[in-house]
């Protein structure tokens, strides 16, 4: 369907290329400069990792704490990159033969993906050889990007906007300030976020057009959708806090294994969901956007879906 060259807001597309240009970088030239990842830093802030949930543990607990959850926050950003790239992709036929500043953004936004992608590869391999043997992350890439796919194009939109959202909302609020973080590390997410910025104004735009094309049925069939997609997204952080948990307690000392597995599985799993859900929802232009377009039957819904998640 061709959307009404009306409808294409041609302003914000264009600043989004323009700021995509000025702000692009290279893997190697501007993040990784020859550098290694110093595992005598913490890796994700306190602000993200919530150790305090474990107050017994010790200084480098803490620390290895804060690396097993940076591990995963690496590799979680190249996990949802696999759909979001291609979601991009498939969207941007609609501007093929029509507003073509929209359809550059687009492919530039895609092309920008395909680039985290592999940063995220890369630093996961070099904290392969910086920490100790035992780590898996478990979720397949492909079989993630092909479950989410399988939904409605609102209900994808609208869980790519929440994360493209809260990238910007945990740099901001707990990573750029932290000092203790490992220089390599925190880069990474530095020039992530550039990126980011633009991606997360496209994001909207995307979807509000999604929204704006839907009837009464339509979009409450995206809400079934997006209720659906969070609780698959809990599954997976169900699934990678037990596997963190066992290996953060093989590696760490008597002060963390007194606190009992229970507990550290607790404290993995409520950091986990903290992150990947329930920081985004409470984002307020996330909830601006998404309440502008629901009613509130749907946000009692999506409310009720939240609650034994986010507490």
């Amino acid at each position: 369907m061709q959307i009404a060259p009306q409808t294409i807001d041609t302003h914000r597309y264009s600043r989004c290329i323009e700021v995509s240009r000025r702000v692009r970088w290279d893997i190697d030239r501007d993040v990784i400069r020859n550098r290694t990842l110093d595992v005598s830093r913490n890796f994700l802030p306190d602000g993200l990792c919530r150790p305090e949930r474990l107050p017994a543990l010790d200084h480098e607990e803490r620390r290895f704490f804060s690396q097993v959850q940076g591990r995963t926050y690496a590799n979680m950003f190249g996990l949802v990159e696999r759909f979001i790239a291609p979601k991009v992709m498939e969207i941007s036929r609609e501007h093929w033969l029509g507003d073509q500043t929209a359809f550059e953004a687009l492919v530039r936004f895609t092309d920008e993906e395909l680039k985290h992608q592999e940063l995220f590869r890369r630093i996961e391999r070099m904290m392969a050889e910086a920490m100790p043997a035992g780590y898996a992350f478990l979720p397949q890439p492909n079989d993630v990007a092909r479950a989410v796919l399988g939904k409605s194009t609102w209900a994808v939109l609208a869980l790519i906007c929440h994360i493209e959202l809260f990238v910007l909302a945990h740099y901001r609020s707990s990573i750029e300030g932290a000092g203790e973080l490992c220089p390599l590390w925190k880069d990474v997410f530095l020039y992530h976020a550039r990126e980011e910025s633009q991606h997360a104004i496209l994001d909207e735009l995307e979807w509000m057009r999604e929204n704006a094309r839907l009837g009464a049925a339509e979009r409450d069939q995206g809400v079934s959708d997006l209720i659906e997609l969070v609780a698959a997204v809990d599954g997976i952080l169900r699934i990678q806090a037990e596997a963190d948990a066992a290996y953060f307690l093989a590696h760490c000392g008597a002060t963390a294994s007194a606190a009992g597995g229970a507990a550290v599985r607790e404290a993995f799993l409520s950091a986990y969901r903290w992150q990947y859900i329930g920081s985004g929802v409470q984002e307020p232009r996330f909830r601006e956007i998404l309440g502008a377009m629901i009613t509130p039957a749907q946000a009692e819904r999506i409310g009720a879906a939240l609650a034994p998640i986010c507490g």
